[in-house]
């Protein structure tokens, strides 16, 4: 399996149906991909990227600080499926035992991702079938 690494772009708001939309931009070719995310994942998402401050932890935090106190550290996230139109992505954790792989939405990877300051990673097959190119495509 091979992959491109990506950053965030953006979250953004259709007007039309209030759809909030997670967008993923490649850091080579600037090819992008748009994942369609919950209001809820979309505003804690926000918050984190704005380094908005809590009272107390949000659930990203709360999964990031449970991680580290295990004594396990997020090396990546990868977005590694699309099937029947739904994105699988894994948040990939290093242990003193080795790796483990942890299946999940994909909001929530990208929100563990920024709190961990981890790469986030497409795979290529799923880049190719959903990516698209905002300067030529519609």
């Amino acid at each position: 399996m091979t992959e491109t690494e990506m950053t965030i772009d953006s979250i953004r708001v259709s007007l039309a149906n209030y759809q909030r939309t997670l967008l993923l931009k490649a850091k080579e070719t600037g090819k992008y991909l748009p994942i369609w995310i919950g209001p809820s994942e979309a505003d804690a998402l926000s918050a984190i990227l704005r380094d908005i401050p809590f009272p107390r932890p949000l659930t990203h935090d709360f999964l990031c600080a449970i991680i580290e106190t295990l004594g396990a550290m997020v090396k990546s996230v990868i977005i590694d499926k699309l099937q029947d139109d739904t994105f699988h992505a894994k948040v990939i954790l290093t242990t003193d035992k080795g790796e483990i792989d942890m299946d999940c939405r994909p909001s929530d990877a990208v929100a563990v991702a920024v709190r961990a300051k981890a790469p986030v990673f497409v795979d290529n097959e799923v880049l190719d079938r959903a990516g698209i190119d905002l300067e030529t495509d519609e």
